[in-house]
C-alpha cells in the first residue's frame, strides 16, 4: 500500500490532483475554525468545552459541519444545505415532469439540474442561517448549558444581517470548493468534504471514550470498530449481478452488439440517505416541542421518549423509519421500467426473460429481494450509536456507527477506486489488488 501511494505521488498529473484535493480540504477545515462576525468567540468556546453539553437535535448538522456548527464559524452550516437541495431536486423528478425530462436529456439536462440545485442550496442556506441565528439568540443552541444565552456580541439588526450573510456565503464557498475538487482533483468533491467533516470528529470521540470509560472500554471499542468497518466494507462491495445479453445488429455496414454484460444491484443501494431521513424525522417532535409549554404532558412525553435516544421506543421507531426510507429512496432512484425500456431500445435482454414489461417485473422482484437485507443492514448500522449509548453511556456521535461509519467507509472506498483507476491507466498495479 505504501509503495502504491509513492507511485501515485511520482506521477506528475496524479500528484497535482492529489495535492490540489488536499489543499482544498485544508482550506475547508481552516474555515471551520474562523469565527463569524459579531460572535463572542471566547464564550462560545467555553460553551463547547462544557461537560454539560447536550447537542440533541443539532448532532446531525454538527456532524456534517465537522463541529463548525456549535463553534458558530463561517462554515457553521457545512454541506448540509447542499445535501438537502440535492435530495429535494432528486425527489422532484417524480413530481415535476420537467425535471424528469431534464434528467433524460443527458449532460445538458444534468447541468441544468445542477444549476437548480445551486440556487436551492443558497435559498436553504439563507433559511438555515436565519434559523440558526434565531436559535442562538434564544439561547437554545447549547440546550441546558449555563451562561450560553448571550453569544452574539453585536445584537443589532445590522449585525444580525451581516451574520446571516456570512453564514450563507460560507455555504456557497463550500459548494464551490466541492465542485473544484470534482473538476480538478480526485474523487467527488462534496463527498470528500463530508468525509473530512465526519472523520475530524473521530479523534475527539475516541478521546472522550478513553477519558470517561477507561482503557478497557477503549480497547473494546477499537476492536468492535475494526469488525464493523470490515462488515460495512463487505456489504458495501456486495452486489447482485444480473446478466444482460445484447443482440447483434447492423448499423450501416458495421456490426454492433453481441456482447455480454450485467446490471449491478448493490445490497445497499440507498447509501446513507435513509439514516439521515430517519434522524431528521425523529428530530421533528423535539423541535416542535420547543414552541410549547415545557411543563405540558405532551412535551414531557416527547422529552422522555424522543430526545436522548436510549429508550426502547425511540430505538424501535428509528429502526422502522430507516427500513421504510430505504425502500422509499430505492423506489425513487431506481426505475425498473426505465431500465427495461433502455435495454429494449438497444437490443438488450436478460437470458430467459422477455424484453419489455417482463424484464421490468423481474428487476422489481430482484430489487425487493435485495433491498430487504439491505434495509436491515442499514437499520443495524444506524442503531450502533444508540446501543453504545445504552451499554457504555457513549453519546450519539459514537464514531463507529450510524452515518459516520457509512460515510467514512463509503467515500473512502469510492475515492480509492478512482485513484486506482487512474493509476491503472498509467500501467501501474494500483492501490487495490
Amino acid at each position: 500500500m505504501i509503495g502504491a501511494i509513492r507511485r501515485a505521488f511520482r506521477t506528475p498529473d496524479l500528484r497535482k490532483k492529489l495535492l490540489f484535493t488536499l489543499g482544498i480540504l485544508v482550506i475547508f477545515r481552516l474555515g471551520s475554525f474562523i469565527p463569524s462576525p459579531g460572535i463572542d468567540y471566547t464564550k462560545v468556546q467555553e460553551c463547547v468545552a462544557s461537560p454539560q453539553l447536550n447537542e440533541g437535535g443539532f448532532a446531525m448538522i454538527n456532524l456534517f459541519s465537522g463541529g463548525a456548527l456549535l463553534q458558530l464559524s463561517i462554515f457553521a452550516l457545512g454541506i448540509m444545505p447542499y445535501i438537502t437541495a440535492s435530495i429535494i431536486v432528486q425527489l422532484l423528478r417524480v413530481v415535476i415532469p420537467r425535471f424528469e425530462a431534464l434528467h433524460k436529456e443527458g449532460a445538458s439536462g444534468q447541468a441544468k439540474l445542477t444549476q437548480y440545485t445551486r440556487y436551492l442550496t443558497i435559498g436553504l442556506a439563507i433559511l438555515n442561517s436565519t434559523t440558526l441565528v434565531a436559535t442562538v439568540r434564544s439561547g437554545a443552541l447549547f440546550g441546558d448549558v449555563q451562561n450560553c444565552q448571550d453569544l452574539i456580541a453585536n445584537d443589532t439588526w445590522w449585525g444580525i444581517a451581516v451574520l446571516v450573510l456570512t453564514l450563507t456565503a460560507g455555504t456557497g464557498l463550500i459548494m464551490w470548493l466541492g465542485e473544484q475538487i470534482t473538476e480538478h482533483g480526485v474523487g467527488n468533491g462534496m463527498s470528500l468534504l463530508i468525509f473530512t467533516s465526519v472523520a475530524s470528529a473521530f479523534p475527539s470521540s475516541l478521546g472522550a471514550i478513553f477519558r470517561e470509560q477507561g482503557v478497557d472500554i477503549f480497547i473494546i471499542v477499537m476492536a468492535v470498530g475494526l469488525v464493523l468497518i470490515a462488515l460495512v466494507v463487505f456489504v458495501e462491495q456486495s452486489q447482485r449481478r444480473i446478466p444482460v445479453q445484447y443482440a447483434k445488429r447492423m448499423v450501416g455496414r458495421r456490426m454492433f452488439g453481441g456482447t455480454s454484460t450485467y446490471i449491478p444491484i448493490k445490497v445497499n443501494m440507498a447509501g446513507v440517505i435513509p439514516v439521515i431521513f430517519a434522524s431528521s424525522v425523529l428530530y421533528l417532535p423535539s423541535l416542535i416541542s420547543q414552541f410549547f409549554d415545557p411543563e405540558s404532558k405532551a412535551v414531557e412525553w416527547i422529552n422522555t421518549y424522543f430526545t436522548r435516544g436510549d429508550h426502547p421506543l425511540y430505538i424501535t421507531v428509528y429502526a422502522l423509519l430507516t427500513i421504510f426510507f430505504a425502500y422509499f429512496y430505492v423506489a425513487i432512484t431506481f426505475n425498473p421500467e426505465e431500465v427495461a425500456d433502455n435495454m429494449k431500445k438497444y437490443g438488450g435482454f436478460i437470458p430467459g426473460i422477455r424484453a419489455g414489461r417482463p424484464t421490468a417485473e423481474y428487476l422489481s422482484y430482484v430489487l425487493s429481494r435485495i433491498n430487504f437485507p439491505g434495509s436491515l443492514y442499514l437499520a443495524f448500522v444506524a442503531l450502533i450509536p444508540l446501543i453504545a449509548l445504552v451499554l457504555i453511556n457513549a453519546n450519539q456521535n459514537f464514531p463507529f456507527g450510524g452515518t459516520s461509519l457509512l460515510i467514512v467507509v463509503g467515500v473512502g472506498l469510492e475515492t480509492v477506486k478512482q485513484i486506482d483507476a487512474q493509476m491503472q491507466q498509467r500501467h501501474y498495479e494500483g492501490l487495490l489488488r
